[in-house]
């Protein structure tokens, strides 16, 4: 007898996909996503206007960009979000080694937009970081990978998947990107992890990870001077983190109202890296917390419920992606408080930019999709089972 892994639902013959995706879908984590998104409108309508200003653009240009650019990522995730678990692996392996390549091509056909690192393409309207879309086709690739080593007579997906992670890495540390590709191996160890992983090989990781960086440290500029700033004790007030330092203070616990935040006009990346420094200063302590919990509950409840998944590779694909946009908004919410170096990286679903708002609809819908109530087994009864 089968039954739905996470609930007592049935599947109904000739069902519409609309009504069964509706029942199906994690509506919890669903809102959360919507909230996030609004969230982005909300602060975009603050942080960008000054943008516009200084660059000699209609005052809600940018906010504009990005209401397109969030209905395209919120249409993505609806669609990802119906179709099957074997779908969206094809079609990930698919937009995978398309991504791959524009990232190998970016020495080449790249543009670094004054920033000191060659991550986008421009393309006259707009520009195109490869690198996001990669992550979520990457998690997904992965996961399959190491489910089919699970077969019997599988591939070695494990080790294939280790070499498949350095040789992104490499492209990725050349451009340079150690943020994203920090995001990787932290997604890619939680993927080994929950695949069962010895504790040796993840102290490797560790080490590697470790022994990676004191190489960057000494061989990139671009990493150095961020890892220095990091460790003076003194912050310059003239830079991003002393600008985004200051309106968090300032802030306080209810913020200093709508609109009357002084931050985004002297903070370049107000929109984007540090868009949680506006939010802080206009909105307080308590909108700080709501976004941190918004990404809280979605992770924590999407790893329940892939704790009772069946299918191997929904799990680890799921458990990827959950990881992913926890570790991405860890990082970005600890560089705005210092915790962290600083390092160029939005808020997931909130921060300006058509292609990481796109990039993570697609990675939100993939979730809900491998999230979603099927008829399965439970797991436990697959694990107690005995052959026949």
């Amino acid at each position: 007898m089968t039954e739905i892994a996470h609930g007592a639902v049935v599947a109904l013959p000739g069902e519409a996909i609309l009504s069964r995706w509706w029942r199906t879908v994690d509506k919890v984590v669903l809102g959360c996503l919507v909230a996030l998104f609004a969230v982005g409108i909300l602060l975009g309508l603050a942080a960008s206007v000054p943008l516009a200003e200084r660059n000699g653009l209609p005052q809600f240009h940018y906010v504009e960009r990005q209401l397109v650019f969030g209905l395209l990522a919120f249409v993505v995730m609806l669609v990802t979000s119906m179709l099957t678990p074997s779908l969206v692996r094809r079609l990930a392996v698919l937009a995978f080694f398309v991504a791959l390549v524009a990232v190998m091509l970016l020495p080449v056909a790249g543009t670094d937009f004054g920033k000191g690192a060659t991550r986008w393409y421009s393309l006259g309207f707009a520009s195109l970081q490869p690198s996001e879309f990669l992550k979520p086709c990457f998690v997904v690739v992965t996961a399959w990978l190491m489910a089919a080593s699970h077969a019997p007579g599988g591939p070695p997906g494990k080790t294939m998947s280790a070499v498949l992670t350095l040789v992104i890495l490499a492209f990725l540390a050349a451009q340079p990107d150690f943020g994203q590709a920090m995001l990787l191996v932290v997604a890619w160890s939680a993927i080994y992890f929950v695949a069962g992983a010895p504790i040796a090989l993840i102290s490797g990781v560790i080490a590697f990870v470790g022994v990676s960086g004191v190489v960057a440290y000494h061989n990139s500029q671009h990493f150095a001077r961020r890892i220095d700033g990091f460790l003076d004790p003194e912050i310059d007030p003239r830079t991003q983190m002393g600008y985004a330092t200051n309106a968090i203070r300032e802030g306080g616990f209810f913020g200093a109202g709508v609109n009357e935040g002084r931050v985004k006009w002297t903070l370049p990346d107000a929109h984007t890296d540090f868009i949680i420094a506006v939010a802080a200063e206009e909105y307080g302590l308590f909108m700080v917390l709501f976004v941190t919990a918004l990404f809280a509950v979605i992770t924590l409840r999407c790893l329940m419920r892939l704790t009772r998944e069946r299918d191997m590779f929904a799990r680890l694909a799921g458990t990827g992606l959950a990881v992913l946009i926890a570790a991405q908004a860890f990082i970005n919410l600890g560089v705005a408080v210092r915790l962290l170096p600083a390092k160029g990286m939005t808020l997931p679903f909130v921060s300006y930019g058509g292609s990481s708002l796109i990039a993570m609809g697609g990675l939100a819908g993939m979730l809900l999709c491998f999230t979603r109530l099927r008829p399965q087994n439970e797991i436990g009864d697959v694990l107690l089972s005995t052959p026949r």
